[in-house]
């Protein structure tokens, strides 16, 4: 009997037979690449489109708005009138003006610091390993979330007030100073104290950046016999100085925008709006009593635009120091 020979198919029958039967596949055509990708951009323009409305007006619209207001006599009730820089020579020679650039300088100087240091000192305690450490995380993190509500700025008014808890503490120390809210040299601490109490935030961002550090630098300086307040100067602050600087930059930024609490323990609306004899008249009080109080929107918008440029040129100098003290992990500055 003979055998059957299977010859190998040829290479045109593979060709063919890989081919779909349909025919080949045709590349898209140009135009059909430009209305797809018209359709896709379409698509997300209009998802796009809440929060591009929202920022045309509510954010880009007030803005151009307040610089043209603040070249005018504007009191919200008139059509405003053009007086060109008027407004800003009359709140360079104003004495409270002056007063409230003060307050909110040393408000910043003094508060983002210790508030600062504060959440640093409890995130190196709370990287540590320890039971109960979720609990304290969250227990430490909560006076953030509602340290800028108007409830606990009217709670925290009464507890510095006369006759209050801390009045009460400082006469059992023997130390008759009275109540922070009525003082006007003592309630700008009471604010300070405030911000303090809110270091939650900056703690969290602390706590995660601690947790980067590689254990082993720690274990080589061990071995080097180094302690552990050259460790931290040396190993900890370095390899945490980005998130440093984020906190710095970013607290700073919200100690000159200081607005409710201000307002709150100072008093609130009527003659005593910023505290007693101007206490707490950090910047943006003072704004809101020439703006609405006293009904002179142009000269409130000058100060706001005042405002941010302030800002613009402290965040400026912060960028410009950063190459100085921060160290990434490339090495660079």
């Amino acid at each position: 009997m003979g055998s059957a020979v299977t010859h190998a198919p040829a290479r045109e029958d593979l060709a063919k037979d890989s081919e779909p039967r349909h025919g080949p596949v045709k590349s898209p055509r140009p135009a059909e690449l430009k209305r797809r990708g018209r359709r896709e951009n379409l698509a997300g323009y209009l998802f796009m489109s809440p929060w591009i409305a929202g920022f045309l007006l509510l954010t880009a619209g007030p803005m151009v708005a307040s610089l043209y207001f603040a070249f005018t006599d504007y009191n919200l009730f008139d059509a405003p009138k053009w007086i060109g820089l008027d407004n800003f020579s009359e709140m360079f020679g104003d004495p409270r003006w002056r007063h409230s650039v003060q307050v909110t300088l040393w408000y910043v100087v003094v508060g983002t610091p210790i508030k600062l240091l504060a959440a640093l000192g409890v995130a190196l305690l709370l990287a540590q390993k320890r039971r109960g450490q979720a609990f304290y995380r969250a227990a430490f993190y909560a006076p953030s979330l509602i340290g800028a509500s108007v409830s606990v700025a009217i709670v925290w008014k009464a507890i510095f007030s006369d006759d209050a808890v801390v009045d009460r503490t400082q006469q059992f120390f023997g130390i008759d100073a009275g109540g922070w809210t009525g003082d006007p040299d003592l309630i700008i601490y009471s604010l300070v104290a405030l911000t303090v109490w809110q270091f939650g935030a900056p703690m969290v961002i602390f706590l995660a950046g601690l947790k980067q550090v590689p254990r082993e630098l720690y274990e080589a300086a061990d071995v080097d016999g180094a302690s552990k307040l050259r460790q931290f100067w040396n190993i900890t602050l370095p390899m945490i100085s980005p998130v440093l600087f984020f906190n710095v930059l970013l607290e700073t930024i919200h100690s000159f925008q200081i607005f409710s609490s201000a307002y709150i323990v100072g008093g609130g609306a009527g003659g005593n709006s910023c505290g007693p004899a101007d206490g707490t008249m950090v910047y943006t009080c003072y704004l809101y009593v020439q703006g609405f109080e006293n009904s002179r929107m142009g000269l409130a918008s000058a100060m706001a635009w005042m405002l941010l440029v302030a800002v613009a040129l402290v965040t400026a100098v912060l960028f410009w120091s950063q190459k100085r003290w921060v160290h990434y992990e490339e090495g660079g500055r």
